[in-house]
Order: C-alpha cells, then sequence, then structure tokens
C-alpha cells in the first residue's frame, strides 16, 4: 500500500544536520520510505491513502542505542546511599550495585523480567522510539544471560520497535568467581558467547572495561571471541577512570564506545580512524554526579559521531525518557539541539550498525518517523518533561501506545 504524508517539514538528518525539506512529502510504500521531498515535487504515483499531518515537523524515528532494561528488582536504596555520600566504586565492592541485580535476575522468572522491561519500555515508545538495544549482563551464566535475551527477542515480537540485543556478559565478576576474573573471562569467552550465539540471540557483544570490572587485555580476549564468531564489538569504556578501552575498541572496528567521560585525545584520534561512534550517556553521569565531562570539543574536532542514549538499567541510570537524555545532552555536555537530534537519529543507528537502514528519512529506509507538534525541531532538547504532541509512524503504519 502507499501512502502520502503531507503538509509537514521534514528534518531528514541526512549527513548528521538537520537537513530540512520545507512543506515536505513522503510516500511509503509499505515498510520503506519510496519517496521523501518538496511537496511540489512530488512523482505522480497513485495513492492509496493521504494523511494530514497539520504542518508537524518530521523526524526520523528516535533510535535508543544502549538500554539494560531487561533485569529483576530495583536499586532506589543504592540511590539513597549515593545522596548519602557513598561512591558507586564502594557500593559495588559492598557486594551492591551490579552484583546486587544480577542475584535479583537469576531469581526472576522469564514472564517477570519480561513483563518489568514491557511497562518501562513503553515509556519509551510513547515518545517515539522505533529501535532500540537491549543488553544482558546481570546472568553473568550461561543460562541466565540467555533468559535476558530471549526476553529482549519476545519483546521485539510484543511491541512495535525494533530491538537490538547485546551480549554484555563481561559486565562484572559473579560471586562465585569472586576474585577469578580470568576464570570468568575464560566461561565468557569458551561457554558464554559460543552458545548465545549458536541459538541466534546475540547481534553484537559488550563488556565493562574499568578498574570495578575488566582489564583492557581480558576484554580483548572477549572481542577476539566475538570476531571468532562473527558478531561486531562495543565497549563501556573510560567512564569512570582512564584505562584505554576506547583505544582498545577502536583497534577491533567496535560499532562504538559508550560512557567516555575519561576520554583522551589520542582515544579520540584511535575511534575517528575505526569510525567507532562515541555514545554519552548523560543520565548515569547526572545520577552518579559527575564531574568529568566528556571531551565533545574533541569528538567535534577530530569528526567522531556522537549518539546519545538513555542508559535505561536499574543502577546508574533509571531512566525512561530518551528524550530528556536531549536535554541533558545539551545541558550537561554542551551538544548543540542538531547534534543531539542527530545522537538519537543518525548517529544512533550507526553506533548499532543500522545505518543503511535506519536514522534518516531517505528512499529506501525503513519508513520510521515522528510527526511533531512543535515550531522547530530544536523544541525536542528545549522541553524538559511532559509529552510532546505527536503522530508516530513505524514500518510505514501509525502507531497507538496505549
Amino acid at each position: 500500500m502507499k501512502r502520502l504524508w503531507h503538509h509537514c517539514h521534514a528534518a531528514t538528518m541526512v549527513g548528521g544536520r538537520y537537513a530540512i525539506i520545507e512543506d515536505a512529502a513522503i510516500i511509503t510504500e509499505g515498510a520503506r520510505i519510496a519517496w521523501i521531498g518538496p511537496r511540489a515535487e512530488r512523482p505522480d504515483l497513485a495513492i492509496d491513502e493521504a494523511h494530514d499531518l497539520a504542518g508537524a515537523w518530521v523526524t526520523p524515528g528516535l533510535i535508543d542505542c544502549h538500554t539494560h532494561a531487561v533485569f529483576g528488582g530495583d536499586r532506589s536504596r543504592e540511590f539513597e546511599q549515593r545522596l548519602q555520600g557513598v561512591s558507586y566504586s564502594d557500593i559495588a565492592k559492598a557486594g551492591g550495585g551490579i552484583a546486587s541485580t544480577v542475584r535479583a535476575t537469576r531469581d526472576a522468572s522469564e514472564e517477570c523480567l519480561f513483563e518489568g522491561a514491557r511497562k518501562r519500555l513503553i515509556n519509551l515508545l510513547r515518545e517515539g522510539v522505533t529501535t532500540l538495544e537491549i543488553k544482558s549482563g546481570y546472568g553473568l551464566d550461561t543460562l541466565s544471560e540467555a533468559k535476558m535475551l530471549r526476553v529482549a527477542r519476545r519483546l521485539g515480537d510484543a511491541l512495535p520497535v525494533t530491538v537490538r540485543t547485546t551480549c554484555l556478559a563481561a559486565h562484572a565478576v559473579p560471586p562465585e568467581y569472586a576474585g577469578r576474573p580470568d576464570d570468568y573471562i575464560d566461561v565468557v569467552c569458551r561457554d558464554i558467547l559460543p552458545a548465545l550465539a549458536a541459538e541466534g540471540l546475540v547481534d553484537a557483544v559488550d563488556a565493562f572495561c574499568e578498574n570495578i570490572a575488566f582489564s583492557t587485555g581480558q576484554v580483548a580476549r572477549v572481542f577476539d571471541s566475538a570476531k571468532a564468531l562473527g558478531l561486531p564489538v562495543k565497549l563501556h569504556a573510560e567512564q569512570l577512570s582512564a584505562q584505554g578501552g576506547a583505544s582498545l575498541s577502536a583497534r577491533y572496528g567496535a560499532l562504538s564506545a559508550d560512557h567516555l567521560e575519561y576520554l583522551t585525545e589520542a582515544d579520540v584520534v584511535a575511534m575517528a580512524r575505526a569510525g567507532t561512534v562515541a555514545v554519552l550517556l548523560p543520565g548515569a553521569f547526572y545520577l552518579l554526579r559527575e564531574t568529568q565531562v566528556p571531551p565533545v570539543a574533541l569528538l567535534r574536532v577530530h569528526g567522531v559521531p556522537m549518539a546519545v542514549a538513555s542508559d535505561l538499567n536499574p543502577g546508574t541510570s533509571p531512566v525512561l525518557s530518551l528524550r530528556l537524555m536531549l536535554n541533558m545532552a545539551c545541558t550537561l555536555f554542551r551538544l548543540t539541539p542538531e547534534e543531539a537530534l542527530a545522537g538519537v537519529t543518525v548517529n544512533a543507528a550507526r553506533a548499532l550498525g543500522l545505518q543503511e537502514s535506519h536514522g534518516t528519512l531517505e528512499a529506501g529506509k525503513v519508513a520510521d518517523f515522528v510527526a511533531w507538534d512543535i515550531a522547530r525541531p530544536a523544541e525536542l532538547a528545549y522541553w524538559l518533561g511532559g509529552d510532546v504532541p505527536k503522530r508516530i509512524v513505524r514500518h510505514g503504519e501509525e502507531m497507538t501506545h496505549e
């Protein structure tokens, strides 16, 4: 079916810019964009349905390229502890942090994990998110990691959203391997990754490179295993200290390096050469009350594409609004509204390896877009909270998220 979407303006985000088409029209055929351009140049095609967008601004569907949306329990108590002065590192060393979520996730049924994640994701979908990534990493054994990734796949089937799954088994050392991180990395490389890849549950492989997690040498072993399985890699890097993880990820041609508060210029140069996306996570920065800001100016100078994501997780970024992250990326990290919007569209698509099909409004790409009742695109990063009126189209079909 051919549908015409007109009486609108389009911020296509081609080239990472607004790339505006005034008085635009979009023709979709099935799940794809067949044509987009100025309304006056619309080709003479037979149209089955026409949709008047009432002067809205149309952007690509939003993409949340870094979430940990599937987990058991919550960590609101740790939130209180941090407000009382206890550091994230101290909480982790005392058995809290990721380890506490591991216990809750291992104990939770698959149905419980699904329902909890579904409720969280509905908030993102109502804001115009049409594609997102979900990481594992709270199971830390083969059965529990598989359980998490099956739930992630199921969410993509049950909800109107495209889900990419990432295996983050190298997230923390599980309690049964306390003091033996190398032994656990052996298990990740020998058992967990091959088993989950064989089940078709993994689109990419991630790791946490940090002084409270894994060293660059240990991460390199995980990445070697991922590459042997034909899986792309990405990395939690330079969040709490400078470990050289971003440069390591670049050497492996990683899709992205994420967090990056302690990124060095050498890391930035390596990422630029490799085409690795810098994923900025202002929610975790805000909640942890960090003061070391990612070097956005260096990323600009060296042409490293910047994505923005929610980092939705129970401990350091319990974020249910990707649009709020646009504002935080601007106010905390000094991105422009245009850069922030590119960060949840074209650059986020690249961080997931989906740049050929998602992230911009172009003929041939998937027909995922949002028609916003706003006066200019910068409003998406301007308003704090609330619901911006919108119409959401996914795969050429208008969505409702009740």
